[in-house]
């Protein structure tokens, strides 16, 4: 990843996230802005410690963000590539099919998870990983998911990729600059979420929690779950349905 190249495409590695990391480590350290991005990946990884599906065609890529004196909670960086994802799958699709939000950073088409994006911190920095089903979806025994290919649209990997460094960097200016609200804002603008839409949440452990949407906080993006007995939670961590 070193030198001014912003998108340094790979034919295969284990995990774009794990090598960021790795170069974060080293004496020739990336610089925020630039990503790594790989045609196949051996041992990709998704949230809660979940195999990331690598698909031929995809997108499986990382850049890093460097957590600076005022920035928001490095948590909500999850939010800012759920809506960069959406933007340029949205654009990429022309408006055949909107892609949809759901807490914390899942993009959905038609209700069909179509994108996956894992945050770890190394030292100041957030190395920030992103797969999108281009090309093909896997098939998931609890739940739905989808591709751009099932629209007849399938982008060509390094015009995806310069498009979503793009966006990417426009959000996270965004979020720099103007704070944790606008970020909200667009992310509720663009999702499912309403207030009292029935919403089960999936704990790490098994559990499961009935409620209703009851907006986000606003600090640091935590789900407000309304329970039946009109009692809120407040929810950090977990999958929701």
């Amino acid at each position: 990843m070193s030198g001014a190249d912003k998108v340094t495409l790979v034919e295969e590695t284990g995990s774009t996230n794990a090598d960021v990391a790795a170069a974060l480590r080293s004496d020739d350290q990336p610089t925020e802005g630039q990503w790594l991005v790989a045609r196949k990946q051996s041992a990709g990884k998704g949230r809660q410690g979940r195999e990331w599906f690598d698909g031929s065609g995809n997108f499986m890529g990382s850049t890093l963000i460097e957590i600076r004196d005022g920035d928001p909670p490095p948590a909500t960086l999850s939010f800012v590539a759920a809506l960069a994802v959406g933007q340029v799958v949205n654009e990429a699709l022309g408006g055949t099919c909107r892609p949809k939000l759901k807490w914390p950073n899942d993009v959905s088409l038609d209700g069909g998870k179509a994108s996956g994006i894992l945050l770890e911190m190394v030292g100041k920095n957030v190395v920030v990983g992103i797969g999108v089903n281009l090309a093909q979806a896997p098939d998931l025994p609890d739940r739905k998911t989808a591709a751009l290919a099932d629209y007849d649209v399938t982008p060509k990997l390094e015009i995806f990729a310069e498009a979503l460094r793009r966006v990417f960097a426009n959000y996270v200016q965004v979020w720099r600059d103007e704070g944790l609200t606008p970020i909200l804002q667009a992310f509720l603008h663009n999702s499912d979420h309403y207030s009292g839409s029935p919403i089960t949440v999936h704990d790490s452990d098994g559990s499961r929690i009935e409620g209703s949407f009851a907006g986000l906080e606003n600090s640091d993006g935590a789900l407000r779950l309304r329970l039946a007995d009109g009692s809120e939670r407040v929810i950090r961590a977990g999958d929701i349905s």
